[in-house]
């Protein structure tokens, strides 16, 4: 009987120490596939964020409206986080060493020497005037200093437009008119600014 207990107990110790190591093993595997199964996880977290920051964009090609004012240039627009950035570069070498108006006009049309455009866009129904001012048009973005070969860039950044969405906010099928004069921010409703040199229309990329 002695001799019985003592070889059961001699075949139960290594089995006993197999399943030990391959509970072991198991239990590694497991927790590997675990942290692989959150490392996916992770990854598709980021991939969705990356979607939802994903900015919209859109640009304005410009050229002259007169065959007599050679006129070149572009406006690109950036929408991210509530907020669109546009970045304007004219080149107008006959109106070298002088400002020029530019606005946001509501048609998106350059024909008939840029009249196709229409006046300015004014969803909200107000007086043209000095952007950020009491009053002013949803179009009215300013002047832009020209140097000495005719080249001029000028950023803004604004919560009032929108690439695409709601009609009022809409900036996407409108002309970018670049005027030959300057913008005095009073005349109503056009600021005075003269005749529309240059125009592009503002399409989504």
């Amino acid at each position: 009987m002695h001799n019985s207990t003592s070889f059961l107990k001699l075949f139960t110790a290594p089995l006993l120490l197999f399943s030990a190591i391959l509970f072991s093993c198991n239990s590694a595997t497991e927790t590997e596939t675990t942290a692989s199964d959150a490392d996916t996880m992770q990854t598709t977290q980021s991939t969705t964020d990356e979607s939802v920051a994903a900015s919209a964009k859109a640009e304005a090609i410009l050229s002259g409206t007169y065959s007599d004012t050679t006129l070149s240039g572009n406006a690109t627009l950036e929408e991210m986080d509530g907020k669109v950035k546009m970045t304007r570069n004219i080149t107008a070498p006959a109106k070298a060493n002088q400002n020029v108006a530019v606005h946001i006009h509501e048609h998106g049309g350059c024909g008939d020497m840029g009249k196709d455009a229409h006046g300015h866009w004014n969803p909200t129904n107000k007086q043209h005037g000095k952007w950020g001012s009491d009053n002013f048009h949803s179009g009215d973005i300013g002047n832009v200093e020209l140097d000495k070969d005719g080249k001029g860039s000028l950023e803004m950044e604004t919560d009032l437009w929108t690439i695409g969405g709601d009609s009022t906010t809409n900036i996407l099928d409108r002309a970018l008119i670049v005027h030959g004069g300057v913008d005095d921010y009073k005349t109503q409703p056009t600021g005075n600014a003269g005749n529309r040199i240059g125009c592009g229309v503002i399409k989504k990329l």
